[in-house]
């Protein structure tokens, strides 16, 4: 019984013998050549699923966000918007890429590499981590406490009687305070509660610059008050926002800056609008007057400063600096990073600190911390202790 060659194909069927080679459903998975010489000396390319793809963009835009943050905070004014972001933001985007990470098998263990400079250098940035050198006592000296806080519009309501008795019991040896003023509609409204004011913290100076307002009960230098041209709202809009009253510290001149810088905008307004727009723009001009101004006036100071108050920005000491001598110092506590807005009339958490310490000179910060203030202001007071070394020290 004779076979034929048709009989023997029929009987053992071949492999396609296309030039495209098996079909792929053809393959098993040691067939694929994945991770294995394909006898040209190179690795077959591996496709990416789409979320790894997604993941891989998602990290680099993040990087592009980071360094545009660090290039034009503070330098170009529509970027007060994202300036506005809390800094915790900086290490909850790549801690969350950084837990997906294991599902991009191809290119895990690189971008995980990348995601932890991200992660650092965003923490870094968020001014999280110990705060080395902070909070000590070895310093001779005489020793201030300093009382700083962004009042809310000087809440002279039927809560009078228990914010002043707030005030008085700080017991501070200096008080900066901000928003010494009224609102009515859009417009701000000087007060003069002066007679109060004496009857309340005896043996006080008090210096008025604008809305801002200092107490000392330590002997008074000079006062540096930058004039005003103009009348009706001048006063606000053109004046100050950096007061600086030079005092007698046990025979040696410190000055105490007391700062509110402007809002970047107005919570709540649409920003598709050209007043936003408008009001964001002017805000950055007079932000940046204010900062060159005190910059200015910190390198031109032969004395030691302390810098306290409400800045309105989450980035002082890190992306916005006032000068080589100056030092920004964090409040007692964890190794997160102290918040100090908003604790009332917002329906925010509190993730921003926008309130600042910073020193020049020679000083030490042995006590430093948020604390009090919640119950009459949408922000927590500063309670620092500064001590200013003896000549001889």
């Amino acid at each position: 019984m004779s076979t034929t060659n048709e009989g023997v194909a029929a009987a053992h069927p071949r492999e396609p013998t296309s030039a495209l080679g098996p079909e792929p459903s053809a393959l098993s998975d040691t067939d694929t050549g994945a991770g294995t010489d394909t006898g040209t000396g190179t690795r077959p390319r591996t496709r990416w699923c789409t979320g790894t793809r997604l993941l891989v963009g998602a990290t680099a835009a993040w990087a592009v966000l980071l360094v545009l943050h660090v290039l034009l905070a503070g330098r170009w004014w529509p970027w007060l918007v994202a300036e506005a972001v809390p800094p915790l933001t900086l290490v909850a985007v790549p801690l969350l890429l950084l837990a997906v990470t294991p599902l991009a098998r191809p290119v895990r263990r690189w971008l995980s590499a990348v995601l932890v400079v991200l992660l650092l250098a965003g923490a870094y940035l968020a001014d999280l981590g110990p705060a080395w050198g902070e909070g000590t006592d070895s310093a001779r000296g005489t020793t201030v406490k300093v009382f700083a806080w962004s009042t809310d519009y000087w809440r002279m309501t039927d809560d009078t009687d228990d914010f002043y008795a707030f005030l008085r019991r700080q017991n501070a040896d200096v008080y900066l305070l901000q928003e010494y003023l009224y609102w009515e509609g859009d417009q701000p409204v000087r007060i003069d509660d002066t007679a109060r004011l004496r009857r309340e913290f005896p043996g006080y100076s008090l210096s008025v610059e604008g809305e801002l307002l200092t107490l000392s009960r330590l002997p008074v230098v000079a006062e540096h008050h930058r004039s005003v041209s103009g009348g009706g709202t001048d006063w606000y809009w053109k004046g100050s926002k950096t007061q600086r009253t030079d005092l007698r510290v046990d025979g040696r001149t410190v000055s105490f800056y007391n700062v509110h810088l402007p809002v970047p905008f107005r919570v709540g307004d649409n920003p598709l609008t050209g007043r936003f727009r408008g009001f964001l723009r002017d805000q950055y001009d007079r932000r940046e007057r204010e900062l060159r101004a005190l910059r200015t006036d910190l390198a031109d100071n032969p004395h030691p400063s302390v810098v306290a108050g409400d800045f309105n920005s989450p980035w002082m000491g890190r992306l916005l600096r006032l000068g080589a001598g100056s030092q920004a110092h964090r409040p007692e506590g964890s190794l997160l990073p102290a918040l100090s807005w908003p604790v009332s009339d917002y329906p925010l958490p509190r993730l921003w600190r926008l309130d600042w310490l910073l020193t020049t000179g020679d000083l030490a910060v042995p006590a430093y911390r948020f604390h009090g203030g919640e119950a009459f202001s949408d922000h927590v007071a500063q309670e620092i202790r500064v001590t200013v070394p003896d000549d001889a020290s």
